[in-house]
């Protein structure tokens, strides 16, 4: 920002001021670092001789300096040199001893300090990089060169914020608004006109409904202000593909899978074929897929898979075909021919059709084959054994089908890389499951390609809009918004559920209605799937324009309030606060130089610069090199076989020992939601992301459609968020000291994490109602008119939020009511078992493992909705409908014989359970599933339950007061 012309000082924000001559003052003749006079004469006194930025030994620049400053500048002493060495030697996300915030004050722009040291390593590819430039610019005709560079320069932005309709959004928060009065005027009431007759239950009520408050307004507020985007993909042709020349840049898609007998391998094909056909250049398109398994089946079906793509591909683009996976292309029941004018289709379609169902006998057999393992394991073609046998103890491995050794398609064109990578595994070494083999994956890239993106999706979702990558291009690539933004993340959309969709397996709610929200605050959280990542934001970096200090943070604020209390001296500055974290930085360095004694000052800060980049990403030269290359690329001199061992490096088992992978760089490790951590990280750094919904999916996966799959994977979820909850990470209390994390995106992770909590108040309020029927007690005294009021006043502040919603985002009624459904069946089951496990594993590091979710479906359509499979999570809610169906059968059995006056009491109690029974009844309907299929162990448990539940309550009946239960021992008679 300029102000008169004049910078502004990184430090304090004050013009920099001008030196005795008139000119503007510059601190470091170097890089024109801008820093004030006064905060420059500060550095002085506290011993730092070099510029914060580039290291430079500063100058003297005025000569009417005072002789205190003269003298000041002839002791910086070598021990002082050393210290700047340091500093600028230090990795800006390598201290682990500082907090992310801390370590990233280090350099305003985001980038390591210390790029200055390792200038030699990038200087001969500058100077090839220069020299091939400036012989295409020869080659190119002059005109041709100006129309690129206006065409560059016309500042049109390739997307653009689609504000809500005012008409929509104002009454939508006036609605809010209006609904957290009367929470507080019901509240009141509800508070102040206890139940004494039923005052356990009534307590237990008062504190239920208080937690369902707060849990909306966690869930409320981040949603205050959604937006939607609109891209401009022909801008962005325009702009970065003209003539022979691809401006776009390069992505490496990432595809993990585990289990091929769970996530078949014609599965995980279409999704690979998907990607090898996508609308971008192929010379700009890398495919990994990680093999965590080791199966040989995974190897022969992406070398069956590669040979197929010499087919496909051409197709594809040709004819300009959706989507690119052949399985859901030819499954499509529309008319195939609309919009195609191409004589020729028609015969090469079902040519290729052909061409498919072949490839699938082929993936077929050897899946047939892979049933049964053979004794002494599996042997390759040429007869050696298969190094993948054990999948706990075997080396790495990696073999490239496509891209290296110039494999073209049957018309002679070149083929994106298609990469099988499995990471070495070894006994006594921890993994990390899904985030490990993300990581590894991240290193073996930027070895073998080191594209500036990734983009990671799982074996099951395929790419449905061939111009995916370039949507998410028209942010990454737009320079006024893609330098900020960390990744974008696109919705999740399902095949192969019921039009129904009985479990909620869309999620419609959840992508449709809260991520837009999001995207309107920091941005959406990372959901796993279908989400394009800047490298350097994996590495750790901040983004490249962050402020030299918050203006207000929770640690400075307590640290004044602590220096208030302990002394009576004025708490410090901002100025102060922010040179006393660089001070603390020092120290740090200087307690790594003193270690090594037997270099010289130079030798120094060029080793302790390496040690650091080591510790933070491993002993590897080459992957150290990648990550200093913002725009990605390798080194034109290097060696496809020198590249490839050093990629079987990356990905040993124990190269990340005693660095910061899983900590502060890459996916982070600690929970089984291992996106959620990863995105929250990067938000905590100051990092913003952005949600892009193009008008076609952008890619389409399989759900879990049976009950107890899909339970098992709401488990997973709300395990991960426990984990999270009681980690060092949990938003309660990380990530205050930059003060970068918004506060409504921070209430949002919050929600993200405590939901799960959510299942004890929630069990407790399912089961009032039928503890109300059968003891004729009620949580809610006599209603009198005011109190009527509120009631009324907080049901139509309900109904009105939820209607003001789905009016701006455009989700449907019965998708809103099936998410309400299945919060309530997930909550009294998964989110319940979640809990009690999440501090078994924290506690008593008790461990759950958990099985890879079948992504096939039966022969019939829809039948796996069909199929009930035993498991625990099914017993707490059958017991809660059990139990409340037995209230309703007693409460009006007691109003049937107690005559025209109990009815009125019994309207509110059994509107109360069939509230319940309403929420649980797709859990009722798949329990009863199809030809009686539903376990008889888990009605037998669930009737044994609700009985022993209904005769201890007869038996105790705690809510009988003792006056009752006095009269009741002296009553003997049957007329008493």
């Amino acid at each position: 920002m300029m102000e008169s012309g004049v910078p502004l000082c990184s430090t304090c924000g004050e013009p920099v001021g001008f030196s005795s001559n008139g000119e503007v003052f510059v601190a470091c003749h170097e890089c024109n670092y801008p820093l004030c006079k006064p905060c420059f004469e500060d550095e002085l006194k506290e011993g730092r001789g070099s510029c914060l930025r580039c290291g430079a030994s500063y100058l003297v620049h005025d000569t009417t300096e005072d002789a205190d400053h003269q003298e000041l500048r002839k002791r910086v002493t070598m021990a002082t040199h050393l210290q700047d060495s340091k500093d600028n030697g230090v990795h800006a996300r390598n201290e682990s001893s500082l907090s992310v915030a801390e370590s990233e004050a280090n350099s305003e722009s985001g980038n390591p300090i210390w790029k200055n040291r390792v200038e030699s390593w990038k200087e001969k590819k500058n100077k090839k990089s220069a020299a091939k430039k400036a012989k295409k610019e020869e080659q190119i005709p002059v005109e041709q060169q100006m129309e690129g560079k206006e065409s560059l320069d016309d500042g049109q932005p390739l997307s653009r914020i689609v504000p809500l309709s005012p008409n929509k959004l104002t009454p939508y928060r006036a609605v809010i608004i209006m609904r957290l009065i009367i929470l507080g005027l019901f509240f009141h009431y509800r508070i102040t006109n206890p139940v004494d007759s039923a005052y356990a239950l009534w307590l237990t009520s008062v504190i239920c409904e208080i937690w369902f408050a707060v849990s909306w307004v966690l869930d409320q507020f981040p949603k205050w202000s959604p937006i939607m985007r609109e891209t401009f993909i022909d801008r962005l042709s325009a702009r970065y593909e003209k003539g022979e020349f691809c401006g776009l840049a390069p992505v490496d898609f990432f595809v993990s899978t585990v289990d091929p007998l769970k996530e078949p391998p014609l599965i995980t094909a279409n999704t690979v074929l998907s990607i090898l056909s996508a609308d971008y250049p192929v010379e700009k398109i890398s495919c990994y897929v990680s093999d965590d398994g080791s199966a040989m089946l995974t190897f022969e079906t992406l070398a069956e898979t590669a040979e197929f793509a010499r087919k496909w591909v051409p197709f594809c683009k040709k004819y300009a075909i959706e989507p690119r996976a052949p399985e859901f292309y030819f499954s499509q029941k529309i008319d195939y021919l609309k919009d195609k004018i191409q004589p020729s289709f028609v015969k090469e379609r079902r040519a290729m059709k052909r061409d498919y169902e072949e490839y699938k006998v082929r993936i077929n057999a050897l899946v047939a084959k892979a049933q049964k393992t053979p004794d002494e394991g599996w042997t390759m073609q040429d007869g050696t054994s298969w190094p993948g046998n054990n999948p706990r103890d075997h080396p790495g491995m990696i073999q490239v089908f496509l891209g290296n050794s110039g494999a073209h398609d049957i018309e002679g064109n070149e083929l994106p890389r298609l990469v099988y990578v499995s990471r070495e595994k070894r006994p006594g070494y921890q993994h990390h499951k899904k985030a490990g083999a993300m990581n590894a994956l991240v290193r073996v890239s930027a070895v073998l390609t080191n594209a500036p993106y990734i983009l990671n999706l799982d074996c099951d979702h395929y790419v449905n809009n061939s111009k995916a990558v370039r949507e998410a291009m028209c942010f990454m690539m737009d320079p006024q918004v893609g330098r900020e933004v960390c990744y974008i993340q696109f919705p999740q959309r399902f095949d192969g559920i019921d039009r129904s969709d009985r479990y909620a397996n869309r999620n419609t709610v959840f992508f449709d209605v809260n991520m837009k929200g999001l995207d309107g605050i920091q941005g959406p959280v990372y959901v796993g799937t279908g989400c394009v990542f800047n490298r350097q934001a994996l590495y750790g970096y901040g983004p490249p324009s962050l402020p030299a200090l918050p203006k207000a943070s929770f640690c400075s604020w307590c640290c004044s309030c602590c220096c208030c209390c302990r002394s009576k001296k004025a708490p410090k500055d901002e100025k102060e606060v922010y040179r006393d974290s660089k001070r603390d930085d020092l120290n740090a360095a200087i307690f790594n130089l003193r270690e090594i004694d037997n270099y010289d000052e130079y030798e120094r800060s060029m080793l302790i610069s390496q040690l650091s980049f080591e510790k933070t990403f491993g002993l590897s030269s080459v992957f150290i090199e990648s990550t200093l290359m913002e725009n990605g690329g390798v080194a034109e001199s290097a060696n496809p076989s020198t590249l490839i061992k050093e990629a079987i490096h990356v990905i040993s088992c124990g190269y990340e020992e005693k660095t910061e992978w899983g900590k502060e760089i890459g996916w982070i490790y600690g929970s089984v939601t291992e996106d959620i951590l990863t995105g929250f990280k990067m938000h905590c750094r100051g990092w913003r992301s952005i949600y892009c919904m193009p008008l076609r999916p952008a890619f389409k996966g399989s759900a879990p459609i049976n009950l107890s799959d899909r339970l098992h994977q709401v488990l997973r979820w709300a395990l991960g968020s426990v984990e999270i909850f009681l980690s060092r990470h949990c938003p309660l209390w990380y990530g205050y000291g930059g003060g970068r994390l918004k506060w409504l995106q921070r209430l949002s992770y919050i929600n993200t994490i405590v939901y799960p909590f959510t299942s004890l108040p929630l069990i407790a309020y399912c089961s009032l109602p039928a503890i109300c029927l059968l003891t004729g007690k009620f949580i809610i005294p006599t209603l009198s008119n005011i109190a009527s009021v509120w009631f009324l006043g907080l049901f139509i502040s309900i109904i009105l939020t939820s209607v003001l919603e789905l009016r701006w985002s455009g989700v449907g009624i019965e998708e809103w009511w099936r998410n309400e459904q299945f919060w309530v069946i997930g909550g009294v089951s998964a989110h319940l078992f979640a809990v009690f496990q999440g501090f078994l594993k924290m506690l008593a590091g008790i461990d759950t493992n958990f099985t890879v979710t079948s992504k096939a479906a039966d022969d019939g359509e829809f039948a796996d909705l069909y199929i009930v499979k035993w498991t625990t999570l099914l017993i707490p809610p059958t017991t809660l409908i059990v139990v409340n169906l037995v209230g309703v059968v007693a409460g009006f059995s007691d109003a049937l014989n107690s005559g025209y006056e109990a009815w009125g009491p019994l309207f509110g109690k059994v509107f109360f359970a069939l509230w319940v029974i309403l929420h649980l009844y797709p859990f009722l309907k798949g329990l009863m599933g199809r030809q009686n299929r539903t376990p008889t162990i888990v009605v037998l448990w669930s009737v044994l339950l609700a009985s022993v539940f209904s005769l201890l309550w007869v038996k105790i009946d705690p809510f009988l007061s003792k006056t009752d239960s006095a009269v009741a021992q002296n009553c003997n008679s049957i007329d008493c």
